[in-house]
């Protein structure tokens, strides 16, 4: 039995990744197998040329190890599929494009989807199932936490500190911290797109607009 690979999520985000995904298990492990997993499925089909099923249908294929991708923008979707992977004992798969630049003394833990042009600094330290899309960066002495989300092009500046669950819209820029006082986004904390964020975000917060400043609900 070869070994089985999956892109959870079938959507935008998962058709975003497949090609990567499909590239990386070319070239380490040529013999598996790739498919689609998405929840909405009843019966096997197809998407973009892939075998796409449902995760009861992907349990049932025997295999000799499977791992699996999971390309849902929502952090909080990703920890409940996450914690459900680890419980059937699947390991997440961590994928990243070609041309993804990591510089020394960097930690990434399982799951994280790099996509094309993304760049991580020196002395980096990143959570479980970080998203970063297109032509994001991180720079140097940062702190991601798990389950973080970057929509495309987002600027995070050195010496920023981003807690679980936060979320950082697309062309958004950090400033940088300093190292004895990084910047902090807090848990579950929403960075508008385009933003630019000045100082600390406080756990849960919404902001917006340059400079960034809080949402006030109506």
């Amino acid at each position: 039995m070869s070994s089985l690979f999956a892109v959870y999520g079938a959507s935008g985000c998962g058709r975003s990744l497949m090609p990567i995904a499909a590239s990386q298990v070319k070239r380490t492990a040529p013999d598996a197998k790739l498919v689609f997993i998405d929840d909405g499925l009843t019966s096997e089909s197809e998407v973009n040329g892939y075998p796409a099923m449902n995760y009861d249908s992907f349990k049932c294929i025997p295999a000799s190890q499977k791992s699996v991708l999971i390309a849902i923008a929502n952090g909080s979707i990703r920890q409940k599929i996450a914690e459900a992977l680890i419980a059937d004992k699947i390991a997440l798969w961590h994928v990243q494009d070609d041309s993804t630049i990591i510089m020394d003394g960097v930690n990434i833990a399982e799951g994280s989807a790099l996509s094309p042009f993304v760049t991580i600094g020196a002395n980096v330290t990143i959570g479980k199932c970080f998203h970063a899309n297109l032509y994001s960066y991180v720079e140097h002495d940062c702190v991601i936490g798990d389950f973080v989300t970057f929509a495309p092009r987002v600027s995070c500046n050195g010496n920023i500190h981003i807690e679980d669950h936060a979320y950082i819209g697309a062309g958004a820029v950090i400033k940088q911290g300093l190292p004895d006082k990084p910047l902090v986004i807090g848990k579950g904390a929403i960075v508008g797109m385009g933003a630019v964020v000045t100082k600390d975000v406080a756990a849960g917060a919404v902001v917006v607009g340059n400079p960034a400043r809080l949402l006030i609900k109506e």
